[in-house]
């Protein structure tokens, strides 16, 4: 029987006990035990110098010796040993450019918050803590250890980090830790967008995400991400569809409800959700008889969304999804008109369901209609065992085949069969290549060889 990650590291700790060193478990395993929440892995200091670590285990490896992380595998999992040590200076606002080997007080006072400065013993389970980490981690606060201006101004992605602890971990920002991130925010400019973008990653996949992102925008630290956001700030919208207020209040009641109803949110549709209007601000208009309106909002959105994620560096993949999902999200209201053609091929999007969950959130966050997510979540369920867009029948390669040249019209006849054969007209790809040589020029004698060379 394999052991637990915490007996695996348990073990990890005893060898190194054994030989002498001071071994504690530290930072987030040890605050989230605490806390009651589920630890994913475990870190261990030590007073042993990475020589030694690799002295005591031959089979590791020295992943970052020069600041003291020695890799220790153990079973099946992996273990970051650091040795105790202070950090030298910070020149790029992100990383020390030297550490110096110290004891575990000097270790603990270096890291960012006092919550994550905790040390366990793994032989009897005793805290030490030279931070007062359990006095916050009782009282439910987020407290920079020392100077918090000092502690930004080392790395500056912890403002990023100090909201993405606060919302996950439960726990308010401290007053004084509050004000600093305030007044730094601005240092969030030097941080490279990657390291950004995976932080705001883990914050939309909260389930605290709307307090998250009004967290950033109160901050301040949300001009330095996705400034455009504070443009739906007071971007009023018409009472009679949006009775909840601006375009800032409605993406932040979406964020709240997305996945309340048992979806699965990703990052594409945790993306979509807060970009959704992001095209509205630009498009709004106020018509003779006062009436709002945001026309073409949809397309601008795309637009406006897919420069954003540019620059925050995503993955072509994020884009295509996110601008997909932003891009429908408006014919959704007309769902229930739609020719079953039509209808088919909208519901056999990649996002379908992604979609729907956005509609959902959409209506319960202005007008309560969920008439058409109802209509669309039917409709999936009536192709539980059939693909809702199968297959074509006739593909450009038979058209080739049948001696036909390409041409312009190739788009217009696959777009009619297809469009058949999910309105139910054409049910067997012979009736689908019989109707291809009504509608173009495929002489009869060919279309007999070819349906027998076919075996249909």
């Amino acid at each position: 029987m394999s052991a637990s990650l915490r007996e695996a590291a348990e073990a990890v700790a005893t060898k190194l006990s054994s030989h002498g060193y001071l071994v504690y478990f530290v930072g987030g395993c040890v605050r989230d035990r605490l806390l009651h929440l589920p630890v994913k892995d475990i870190d261990i200091a030590t007073s042993a110098r990475p020589e030694e670590v690799m002295q005591v285990f031959p089979h590791a490896k020295a992943v970052g010796a020069s600041f003291g992380v020695v890799l220790v595998a153990w079973e099946a999992y992996l273990f970051e040993v650091a040795t105790f040590r202070k950090d030298g200076k910070y020149e790029d606002g992100r990383r020390p450019i030297n550490v110096e080997f110290s004891e575990d007080k000097e270790d603990a006072l270096r890291r960012d918050f006092t919550v994550n400065a905790l040390f366990e013993s793994p032989i009897d389970g005793r805290i030490v803590d030279y931070v007062h980490g359990l006095d916050d981690l009782k009282s439910g606060i987020l407290r920079a250890i020392g100077n918090p201006y000092e502690r930004f101004q080392e790395d500056s992605l912890r403002l990023m980090r100090a909201v993405r602890f606060a919302i996950s971990k439960g726990l308010t920002l401290e007053a004084e830790t509050y004000k600093a991130i305030c007044d730094q925010a601005h240092l969030l400019a030097r941080i490279a967008p990657e390291r950004i973008q995976m932080e705001l990653r883990v914050i939309l996949l909260s389930e605290n995400r709307r307090r998250g992102i009004e967290l950033l925008v109160e901050t301040g630290l949300m001009k330095f991400i996705i400034p455009e956001v504070y443009e739906m700030i007071g971007c009023e919208q018409p009472e009679q569809w949006h009775p909840e207020g601006d375009v800032f209040v409605h993406t932040m009641l979406m964020l709240d409800e997305l996945g309340r109803e048992g979806a699965q949110v990703n990052e594409i549709l945790a993306l979509a959700t807060l970009l959704h209007d992001i095209g509205k601000p630009a498009t709004r208009s106020i018509d003779d008889d006062g009436r709002i309106r945001f026309s073409g909002h949809d397309k601008a959105g795309v637009d406006c969304a897919r420069h954003i994620l540019n620059r925050l560096k995503y993955s072509n993949n994020v884009i295509s999804g996110v601008t997909h999902i932003i891009e429908r999200h408006m014919q959704f209201m007309n769902v229930t008109k739609m020719r079953k053609s039509r209808l088919r091929k909208f519901a056999g999007s990649e996002y379908i369901w992604d979609e729907i969950e956005l509609h959902r959130v959409d209506c319960l966050s202005s007008n309560g209609n969920l008439e058409n997510v109802v209509f669309l979540r039917e409709v999936l369920a009536r192709y539980h065992d059939e693909p809702v867009l199968p297959p074509p029948f006739v593909t450009g390669r038979d058209l080739i085949n049948l001696g036909l040249k390409p041409c312009p019209e190739f788009k217009q006849w696959l777009q009619q069969i297809l469009d058949s054969q999910l309105e139910g007209d054409v049910k067997t790809r012979k009736e689908a290549l019989v109707l291809l040589s009504e509608i173009a020029p495929v002489e009869k004698n060919t279309l007999a060889d070819y349906l027998q060379k076919q075996a249909l």
